[in-house]
């Protein structure tokens, strides 16, 4: 599993809007990586924002 599928996964069990800080904590994942998983996943538009610096499943 890579770190983008990891970031959605986290996004999914939490069932509600997170950032980016959260995200790394919870998933246990590197801030860094997971900046760089959420810039793939908000290109391909699998993530979608609600409110700033906040964002969720598509």
């Amino acid at each position: 599993m890579d770190i983008a599928e990891k970031v959605l996964e986290v996004m999914r069990a939490e069932g509600q809007p997170l950032n980016a800080g959260k995200i790394a904590e919870l998933g246990t994942l590197d801030r860094k990586a997971v900046d760089k998983a959420m810039a793939k996943l908000k290109k391909e538009e699998k993530i979608v924002s609600p409110k700033r610096c906040y964002w969720t499943p598509a």
